[in-house]
């Protein structure tokens, strides 16, 4: 029986989810069948996204946390790599979305399959006109999650959360999100904030809903400001490993840097072709589904 329980963005990762770009990608000629037309901004090279995954993980391992790999599935494509958006983990098992990319939309019962299969049990899916992307989903503390409403997750999709949740939580506040670049590209929550510590978070304002941002500064939360210059090499995809240590793509200095002056400790990985070209940093990569 694995243990599972990860009400939490920022608790010390036990067990994380990965897939591995040769269980998602494949290989080369599969990567240059799809990536266009699942809107990459460039077309991955397959040992150098290999090689930058197993980068990631050694880091992971480095922590601690106990990896579990997610096997191939003929149903999914490239983006089956960032297992963070099909499932939300709950303390009483598994919440299955309903992806708001067509393409994903096989994600969520093959990782289903695959938690039930390892011990983890599946507390509900999102179902019917429901729409819900774990990227859009933030436990601001272990009661309280707050949802982004865009995209790729739908007012209905975030009431059906609620619903699963039940008595688990106290509030799941819909956060609205801004158009930015349009339906095709991926704007999540996460997107725009990563909780670093329960106080903690990083963050780009300037796509952040003003009565948002002001709730979480009323809630004691400082946030550490992304410049511009960092918002497109996804300085703002950070993943939390515990409190105030954290993994983030290589080449954000100035993003690192604020972090490091509010005490925290970040580590880096290259992330030019599993991260940057199908737009999914660390948190996407991972899908913790133990945290204490």
């Amino acid at each position: 029986m694995t243990s599972y329980g990860c009400q939490s963005n920022v608790g010390e990762i036990k067990g994380v989810l990965l897939k591995r770009p040769r269980e998602a990608h494949l290989n080369q000629s599969n990567i240059a069948a799809q990536w266009r037309e699942l809107n990459y901004l460039g077309e991955p090279d397959f040992e150098l996204a290999a090689a930058q995954h197993e980068q990631l993980a050694n880091l992971l391992s480095r922590f601690g946390a106990e990896i579990t790999y997610l096997p191939q599935n003929d149903g999914t494509t490239l983006d089956s790599v960032y297992v963070h958006d099909p499932v939300i983990v709950s303390d009483r098992g598994a919440i299955l979305c309903r992806m708001g990319k067509a393409a994903r939309q096989n994600e969520p019962e093959a990782a289903g399959k695959f938690f039930e299969q390892i011990g983890v049990p599946i507390l509900g899916r999102i179902t019917g006109d429901g729409l819900l992307e774990g990227g859009d989903v933030v436990w601001v503390d272990e009661r309280t999650v707050a949802a982004g409403e865009g995209y790729r997750t739908n007012a209905e999709g975030i009431r059906q959360l609620r619903a699963l949740l039940g008595d688990l939580v106290d509030e799941v506040i819909a956060v609205p999100l801004p158009h930015w670049t349009g339906p095709a590209d991926c704007l999540h929550l996460m997107s725009n904030i990563s909780p670093i510590d329960y106080d903690l978070a990083v963050a780009y304002s300037r796509l952040l809903p003003v009565p948002f941002r002001q709730w979480l500064i009323n809630r004691g939360i400082k946030l550490v400001e992304v410049p511009d210059e960092e918002y497109d090499s996804m300085a703002c995809n950070v993943l939390a490993v515990a409190p105030r240590k954290a993994i983030m793509i290589a080449g954000n200095p100035i993003t690192k840097a604020r972090l490091e002056a509010e005490g925290a400790e970040v580590w880096t990985y290259e992330g030019s072709d599993i991260s940057l070209k199908g737009a999914g940093g660390p948190t996407c990569l991972t899908r913790p589904f133990w945290r204490q």
